[in-house]
């Protein structure tokens, strides 16, 4: 968790809030993230590759990658520190508009891209839409066409390297759905080339998340830049490599690379090349920079458990329940005394439901607990599962609070529903 969660005067705080203010004003349970933590995360990026790239090799573009986590204050606040995004649907290019981004600096990407969705992107006038088969590259020329425009085209390749992560993020292997493969990338780029409304302009690869090794990103890095040399040959020449995101954060014992040494080895492999880098952070710009509040409701003992039953639930945070990710749980008050194992767990109808196993804590009912290292695929991944309001969401700046996504409330879950005639 990022150094603006702390303890001080015996309780867990964020930069200058006492995370008790938080949940006396908003409830519980509620996101909270940290501006300042979001901000150094942006410029820790920024700041590592402007010292690793070489001398004249053009700055390049981070495109946050929207969805790990939506929330308009946080895409506007990376729109003013200058970010681009990297989108996968007509929505998440919705959100960035409405969060003052610049379309001419967002790259769209995903695999199943409908023509309304290419169609809206098209007339925003994005960056890039990253290519991922040959129907989409077949369905984007003729939207381009019935829209009368050129669309800007990179194709993602798989480059069928491991990152050695959790089977469900991993990304680019042959036997994942995304991209093209290696070996048919040049056929693709051939076809795009005699389209009449499609340009060229860059190449892509994303080989998957929560990466904790350097050593696939150049591997895939060497592959990707064999590829631009192939089409440099035959006349095809790129402005831009994209790198795509996911390297990975610290939850328990991950060891990642830190941003200056991945910006370090890119740079290496790079080189000189006239090409603009472009990336796709998403949890490594917010994971760490957000955690879920929430309070104690029921201390159940059992012959062989101990629950710890909360506020939050799978609907709230699904990580935990979706790939077994481990997060840190905090008492918002440090309670002395004996610790008991629990298993910490929500109200949901699902014994899936929990948020963390076998931990060593002090608690009474009604404490406060910070589920750390929550701002990633927390709240863009949660939903209404059992009729529940999804969680407030407040962003901390200094000593101020600012309410950024109000607490669903629960006629609005069915404000859409009508019952038969």
């Amino acid at each position: 968790m990022d150094a603006m969660f702390h303890l001080r005067g015996g309780a867990l705080q964020v930069e200058d809030v006492p995370l008790q203010a938080v949940a006396e004003r908003f409830g519980t349970p509620t996101y909270v993230y940290s501006r300042a933590a979001l901000t150094g995360a942006y410029r820790a990026f920024e700041s590592a590759f402007s010292t690793a790239l070489a001398a004249g090799t053009q700055a390049p573009l981070v495109c946050y990658a929207v969805k790990a986590n939506p929330n308009l204050a946080i895409l506007n606040l990376f729109a003013r520190l200058g970010s681009g995004f990297d989108i996968v649907s007509a929505g998440e290019l919705a959100r960035v508009v409405a969060a003052g981004g610049d379309p001419a600096r967002v790259v769209f990407s995903g695999v199943g891209k409908s023509a309304e969705e290419l169609r809206v992107a098209l007339e925003a006038g994005i960056l890039c839409f990253n290519v991922e088969s040959i129907p989409e590259l077949h369905r984007l020329e003729r939207v381009a066409g019935e829209c009368g425009r050129v669309a800007p085209v990179s194709i993602r390749v798989n480059p069928d390297v491991n990152p050695n992560t959790h089977p469900y993020i991993t990304t680019g292997l042959n036997e994942n759905k995304f991209g093209v493969n290696h070996h048919d990338a040049l056929a693709l780029y051939r076809a795009a080339r005699g389209c009449n409304h499609l340009r060229i302009t860059g190449i892509d690869c994303h080989i998957g998340s929560q990466i904790t090794e350097i050593a696939p990103y150049a591997d895939a890095l060497e592959r990707i830049l064999e590829l631009v040399d192939q089409l440099a040959a035959e006349g095809i020449v790129l402005e831009h490599v994209d790198l795509g995101g996911g390297l990975g954060i610290r939850y328990r014992e991950e060891c990642p690379p830190s941003v200056a040494e991945y910006a370090a080895t890119i740079a290496r492999v790079f080189g000189n090349r006239p090409q603009r880098l472009v990336f796709e952070p998403g949890r490594l710009m917010v994971g760490n920079a957000g955690l879920l509040l929430t309070r104690v409701e029921y201390l159940k003992p059992g012959p062989v458990k101990n629950f710890a039953i909360v506020d939050a639930a799978m609907n709230d945070l699904m990580r935990p329940a979706l790939y077994e990710a481990y997060h840190e749980v905090l008492p918002v008050v440090p309670r002395t005394g004996d610790a008991c194992w629990y298993d910490v767990v929500g109200p949901v109808c699902e014994s899936g439901d929990w948020l963390a196993r076998n931990r060593s804590l002090v608690l009474a009912e009604g404490d406060l607990l910070a589920i750390a290292s929550a701002g990633a695929y927390g709240m863009s991944m949660s939903s209404n599962y059992n009729t529940r309001p999804r969680a407030a969401e407040v962003m901390v700046d200094g000593a101020s609070l600012h309410e950024v996504r109000a607490r669903e409330r629960i006629e609005q879950l069915f404000e859409g529903e009508s019952l038969l005639p």
